[in-house]
């Protein structure tokens, strides 16, 4: 039975191991994997790494080293662990892998770049551990989340779950840009409003609920009707994504609009009676809204949830998947709606998937557009129409 050194020395015999200069000049081709402890990555770690504790390397090498062809050079603190790390990488399949020899001691020694980790406190490990549990998160993707700011076009049917899921989630912050206070007719299905708000502004409604879940979450209330004049200053404070949960065309053209010429991906949906829709408009990378629609129809054939009513739950279930789409994009993970309109029918629960396809004859987002200056469609009625 061999002892552990020579286990080990026999490991290194059969691995290509790379001295920290060498390995320096592959920084921008490499994968450089650091598979200590996370104390350990957090008081420094080799600048552009990226963490997979040897404990998990089966379950998450994939998604940090998806290309099995090129190359990774793994690491840890002195050599010994990455060893069998780096055999275990050969045994799934990786054609490239190289033990960083002398490890991060060595890569220090030699004055070569080093970072520390800006980590989460362990309260916040606590609040978000089922997050970091998924490789596709893990601790960089919820401090990319808690860095994340997200502005959502209405606090009512849409924006109530939108908002709470998205601050449970600890997206660092939220706008909210309504102009409405708390009536009693959006109870039924405004879930972040209840009974003794009534009267108060939604903005300042949800802006206390969302603190109240969530202290982590920085709220920015825009107590205002979103117009021509006010979207630019509203859109320069640096979104990320905007969730469109508005109820009415003119808001909607106008998000459109704007999103387009500022380059922010747009969540949007919208219900009625027992359906509802959801699809990502992303700027350069799929359709917009006015690829679908380039003009308002006529207010005749726009009935409203005023008028034709909707089911309470049907928000939530429109609201949670805008949610889920804005994290998507917020993380940079899975396969937004782009180019995809989602459709959902509660009274025979199925979805139904529609293919969209940018128009290059758009007169916003196409090749001449022909709008190049916001429009407010006064003919609809403002916060009505949906």
């Amino acid at each position: 039975m061999p002892t552990y050194r020579e286990f080990l020395a026999q490991i290194r015999s059969e691995l290509d191991e790379i001295a920290p200069p060498a390995a320096a000049a592959l920084a921008d081709d490499a994968t450089f994997v650091d598979v200590r402890e996370r104390d350990e990555w957090d008081v420094e770690h080799i600048a552009g790494a990226v963490h997979v504790p040897r404990g998990r390397l089966e379950s998450r090498i994939e998604q940090a080293a998806p290309d099995r062809s090129a190359p990774v050079v793994v690491y840890c603190e002195s050599g010994s662990r990455s060893a069998f790390a780096a055999r275990t990488l050969k045994e799934l399949g990786y054609e490239d892998v190289r033990n960083l020899a002398g490890g991060i001691v060595e890569w220090k020694r030699r004055g070569l770049p080093l970072e520390a980790s800006q980590g989460l406190s362990p309260e916040a490990r606590r609040r978000y551990s089922r997050h970091l549990l998924i490789p596709e998160v893990g601790e960089e993707g919820q401090l990319r989340l808690l860095e994340s700011k997200v502005l959502l076009i209405g606090a009512g049917g849409l924006g109530s779950p939108a908002a709470l899921y998205l601050a449970a989630a600890g997206v660092g912050t939220l706008g909210i840009v309504d102009a409405d206070a708390v009536d009693e007719t959006n109870l039924q299905r405004q879930i972040l409003h209840d009974t003794s708000r009534l009267g108060t502004p939604k903005v300042a409604s949800a802006a206390d609920r969302l603190r109240a879940l969530n202290p982590d979450v920085q709220v920015r209330p825009f107590e205002e009707r979103l117009t021509s004049e006010n979207v630019d200053r509203i859109l320069e404070e640096g979104w990320d994504v905007i969730v469109d949960g508005a109820d009415n065309f003119p808001t909607r053209y106008l998000v459109n609009d704007a999103s387009v010429w500022h380059r922010i991906p747009v969540v949007h949906g919208s219900i009625f009676r027992f359906e509802g829709q959801v699809t990502v408009f992303a700027p350069r990378e799929g359709p917009c809204y006015r690829c679908l629609f380039p003009s308002p129809p006529p207010p005749e054939l726009a009935p409203s949830c005023a008028e034709g009513g909707v089911l309470g739950v049907l928000p939530g279930i429109i609201g949670s998947l805008q949610a889920s789409e804005a994290l998507k994009l917020a993380l940079g993970i899975g396969d937004p709606l782009v180019g995809r309109l989602l459709l959902f029918d509660a009274l025979s629960a199925t979805f139904t998937e529609v293919a969209l396809r940018r128009d290059p004859a758009c007169p916003v987002c196409g090749d001449a557009p022909s709008i190049t200056e916001y429009i407010d469609y006064v003919e609809f009625c403002e916060g009505v129409r949906t």
